[in-house]
C-alpha cells in the first residue's frame, strides 16, 4: 500500500477532529507518523491571553495578590489541556463540586471544552475541596490549577 496525499490528509483530519496529538501506521516496510505540533498551539494561547493584560499596569499586583492562594493547603487539580472551564454539565445544572464538598479519586470535578469536545476532568485526589481557582466559562491553560483538595 502506498501512502498517497488523500490518505495522509484523511489521517490529519482524524487527528484534528478527535483531539489527537499523533497517529502512526505501518504497512509492511512503509511507515508514517503524523504529529500535531502542540508547543506552538500552547505557546500561542498564553500570548493571546497575555496580550490584553500587557497594557494594564495592574498585572504585577495581581501576581502579588495570588501569593496567598499558593498558601492554600492541599493538592492541586490542574488542567490537562487548553480550553474553557465549565463547573457544571449544563447551564441549569448544579456544579460538579463546590468549596467544602468532599470528593473521591475519580470523581468528575469539571468539564473542559477543547476544540468543541467536552472533556470530563476527574480528580486525582480524594478529600475536601478547599478552593476553586477558576470561574465558569474562564479560558484555561495547560497545567493551570483549577482547584485544591485537602
Amino acid at each position: 500500500m502506498k501512502f498517497d496525499t488523500d490518505y495522509i490528509e484523511k489521517l490529519a483530519k482524524i487527528i484534528a477532529d478527535n483531539s489527537l496529538t499523533e497517529i502512526s501506521l505501518e504497512d509492511g516496510e512503509q511507515a508514517i507518523t503524523i504529529r500535531k505540533d502542540l508547543p506552538e498551539v500552547i505557546a500561542a494561547a498564553p500570548a493571546a491571553i497575555a496580550a490584553p493584560a500587557a497594557p494594564v499596569q495592574t498585572s504585577a499586583p495581581a501576581v502579588v495578590s495570588e501569593a496567598p492562594k499558593a498558601e492554600v493547603k492541599g493538592k492541586a487539580i490542574t488542567s490537562p489541556m487548553v480550553g474553557t472551564f465549565y463547573s457544571a454539565p449544563s447551564p441549569e445544572a448544579e456544579p460538579f463540586v463546590e468549596v467544602g464538598k468532599t470528593i473521591s479519586e475519580g470523581d468528575v470535578v469539571c468539564i473542559i471544552e477543547a476544540m468543541k469536545l467536552m472533556n470530563e476532568i476527574k480528580s486525582e485526589h480524594s478529600g475536601k475541596v478547599t478552593q476553586i481557582c477558576v470561574k465558569n466559562g474562564d479560558p484555561i491553560e495547560f497545567g493551570q490549577v483549577l482547584m485544591y483538595v485537602e
